[in-house]
């Protein structure tokens, strides 16, 4: 008997996963609560690595158009000090493992994979429950529902699914990202655009803030100033009146170099807040039949270049795992749990570090590893 495969959430994760499946010819449905896939802008820039996410595009079968999507030069990394004095500064050479590709167009090769239909859009997850024999209802904000036999939960941090599984809810991991852009860069902000550079650029001190930016297409400079601070500092900042918000958060750059604040002060956008939340490096849960978790959902950590690639990984391996076991959902998940657990586990302990409050050494070493 062949089961359809029902999945919360139509981002990087649970669109690979759909993707694996119709490959495989296994009938799936997406639930989405976005309204379309332009209902919101999809992040900046992502490095897709050889280890994880490309395996994943190729389970995909779209390796030809990930290609497509590559932007050169993007894998070029500087590491200046707040003075704006190079520690490290990395050519793109063509050879390295990390392609940068912008995560919307990613997305869009995604969908555009698979069958018109398979994404019902607008349809917001409320609330879950177990009906008993591994099936579920999914009951959706506009008060419809549906009853499935595998139910895969996509759907990131604040997970509805999550609950069947786990009692384990996101705390905040201690560091939040203000977002600036500046467009037209090399005509309009010539200095930032030389200190950033080709590529990626992180500005760093000792202590709790840095500076990370990326070059995205054409000209635009995308800015993620990071702030190791509690959540009330935040709560001081008055985020609905950006001129304040953008000097109260460049008030913690004092000092640094002109070329390097300009990113926050110049900015072409309101800066937008960004707070991080964790689950327990190496959150697990019992098998339950006919339910799992790919993604941020099931092991979500602070951005340290992993996550996105992970959940890519999780939705290929899971899509084959139900390919190898037909018939048999419950070896499938199984399988695919016993495989993901640990890998995740790895990956949170190993990328923790260069979160932690990292000395402009670390980094350095940690990027002249990675080359």
């Amino acid at each position: 008997m062949t089961i359809e495969a029902t999945i919360i959430g139509a981002g990087l994760g649970g669109l690979t996963l759909a993707r694996v499946l119709h490959v495989h010819s296994i009938p799936v449905t997406v639930y989405e609560a976005e309204a379309s896939p332009l209902a919101r802008t999809q992040g900046g820039m992502l490095d897709i690595h050889d280890y994880n996410g490309q395996l994943a595009v190729r389970a995909a079968g779209l390796t030809e158009e990930f290609g497509g999507l590559v932007l050169e030069g993007r894998q070029a990394v500087r590491i200046l000090d707040r003075e704006g004095n190079v520690l490290l500064d990395q050519d793109d050479d063509g050879t390295g493992g990390r392609p940068e590709v912008q995560r919307g167009e990613l997305r869009r090769m995604l969908l555009d994979a698979l069958p018109a239909g398979t994404v019902r859009w607008g349809h917001k997850a409320d609330g879950v429950r177990s009906l008993g024999d591994g099936s579920h209802e999914v009951t959706f904000a506009d008060g419809t529902t549906t009853v499935t036999d595998l139910l895969i939960g996509a759907d990131g941090a604040w997970s509805r699914v999550r609950p069947l599984l786990s009692d384990a809810t996101p705390a905040y991991a201690g560091m939040s990202f203000v977002e600036t852009y500046l467009f037209d860069a090399e005509t309009r902000h010539p200095a930032a655009a030389k200190a950033v550079g080709g590529g990626s650029m992180f500005a760093l001190a000792p202590g709790d803030r840095q500076i990370g930016a990326h070059r995205e297409k054409g000209e635009t400079l995308h800015t993620y100033v990071m702030l190791t601070k509690p959540l009330d500092w935040f709560d001081g900042v008055d985020f609905t009146d950006p001129a304040a918000a953008t000097a109260r958060v460049a008030a913690e750059f004092d000092g640094w170099a002109p070329e390097l604040t300009a990113l926050i002060t110049d900015s072409d956008t309101a800066p937008v807040l960004r707070p991080h939340h964790t689950l327990p490096v190496g959150h697990r849960w019992d098998r339950v039949p006919g339910v799992t978790l790919v993604g941020d959902a099931a092991h979500l950590i602070p951005p340290n270049g992993e996550g996105a690639n992970l959940a890519m990984l999780d939705g290929a391996e899971l899509g084959e795992a139900l390919a190898a076991h037909p018939g048999d959902v419950e070896a499938a998940l199984a399988a695919y749990e016993a495989t993901m657990f640990p890998r995740s586990a790895k990956a949170a302990e190993e990328e923790s570090a260069i979160l932690d409050n990292p000395s402009p050494e670390d980094v350095v070493s940690f990027f002249s590893r990675n080359d």
